[in-house]
This record gives C-alpha cells, sequence and structure tokens, in this order.
C-alpha cells in the first residue's frame, strides 16, 4: 500500500483524540511530501542533523517532533523551530532548553520521558521523580511541560507492554493538575495496547512509510 493509503488507514481506526506523530527518520523529503501532499503535516525525528535538514527542504508548516534522545550541546540547532521535544531526560536538558527558547524569543513545548521498560538501555526520568521535576521545571519561563512519553519494553509478551503502558497512564492521570495534557506512548507494534491505556499521542513510523532502510 501506498504511504497515503497507510495514513488513511491508521487514521481511521484510532480515536479522535489521538495525534499521528509520523516517523519519518531515515526516510526520504521525498516520501515525507507524499504524506504531506494526503493532508498530514505532523512528523518525528530522532536525529537533530537530519531533522534540520529536512526542516530546510520541506514545508515551512510542518510540525515537527524531536523523539529520539536529545544532546544538550544539539539543542541549539533546532529550537528556532521545534514543535514539540518528546525526550526530556534531565534537568540540564530542560535549562538547555529554556536558554536556547530564550534566544529565540520563544516558547518549546516538552514531554518528560518516563522510563518505564525493563531495558536499562532505554532513557527517561524514574516514575517517583516526575512530580518533583514538574515542580523545579516552572523555574523555566520559556519551556512549556504539556506531557509525558514512555516506551515499552521491546518484546512479544503483550501483558509485559501492557502493565507498562498501565503503569505510565496511572502516574499521567496523577499529574494533571499541572496542566498536562499529552501521554505520548505507542509504536508501530504497540499503538493499539497504548490507546486502550489512556495514550492520545502515537509515533508510528514502519506501518506508514514501511520498513526502515
Amino acid at each position: 500500500m501506498s504511504i497515503k493509503n497507510n495514513l488513511r488507514l491508521i487514521k481511521q481506526n484510532i480515536p479522535d483524540n489521538v495525534t499521528l506523530v509520523a516517523v519519518s527518520k531515515t526516510k526520504t523529503s521525498a516520501n515525507i511530501l507524499e504524506a504531506y501532499n494526503s493532508g498530514h503535516k505532523i512528523f518525528g525525528e530522532n536525529k537533530v542533523q537530519e531533522l534540520e535538514k529536512k526542516h530546510k527542504e520541506l514545508p515551512p508548516d510542518i510540525e515537527w517532533h524531536m523523539i529520539g534522545n536529545l544532546q544538550k550541546n544539539k539543542v541549539k540547532y533546532i529550537a528556532p523551530f521545534i514543535s514539540l521535544i518528546h525526550s526530556i531526560d534531565s534537568i540540564k536538558l530542560l535549562q538547555e532548553v529554556n536558554k536556547r527558547a530564550i534566544q529565540n524569543n520563544r516558547t518549546i513545548k516538552c514531554l518528560l520521558q518516563v522510563h518505564i521498560a525493563k531495558e536499562e538501555t532505554k532513557f527517561g526520568f524514574k516514575t517517583h521523580e516526575i512530580e518533583e521535576i514538574l515542580i523545579k521545571a516552572k523555574e523555566f519561563k520559556n519551556i512549556k511541560i504539556t506531557g509525558l512519553m514512555a516506551m515499552a519494553t521491546f518484546t512479544d509478551d503483550i501483558k509485559q507492554i501492557n502493565k507498562e503502558f498501565k503503569a505510565i497512564n496511572n502516574i499521567y492521570k496523577n499529574i494533571k493538575n499541572h496542566n498536562i495534557h499529552i501521554l505520548s506512548t505507542g509504536m508501530s507494534n504497540d499503538y493499539k495496547i497504548a490507546i486502550n491505556n489512556g495514550s492520545n499521542m502515537i509515533r508510528v513510523g514502519s506501518a506508514i512509510f514501511g520498513k526502515r532502510n
């Protein structure tokens, strides 16, 4: 199926309140344009250099999301245009994003990445740290924490994935008094489980664009 048809099929089968981020990492600008011309404008990248290049090449009304691990020294390259950073995993990174947002005279929206998976290789705050980080983040006037992001363990064990998404949804529900409204969980292989556990933003790549190069 074409990229356009893949997008249509996914959108038909997710609730209206769920935002679809088309994960375009490793895909060409032509691939992204095919999705864009079908009416989709929200794309996610995981490498700053690739994101910066595509931002210059593609239409200016695309909403770019940074979904990969973000190093402090790379923030300055995306600060002028980024719509949402999904992968805030330290106070130092928050400080840097705030600093670069001030320099660009804008407010940058961010999600706190929470570590819920079994794999130690995954990044993110521990679940018990979230409330404290949200309070601390209020000191930074040019960032806005709008929600949480998490990745489940890469496994075929649906019970395990379900358990992890349920846990992050419970945390999400408990912190809504901090004006939090985004729960970004779920990718091509598990987004349906994520949606069943409260996700309202999913990051889907291969189910739209085909297998990665």
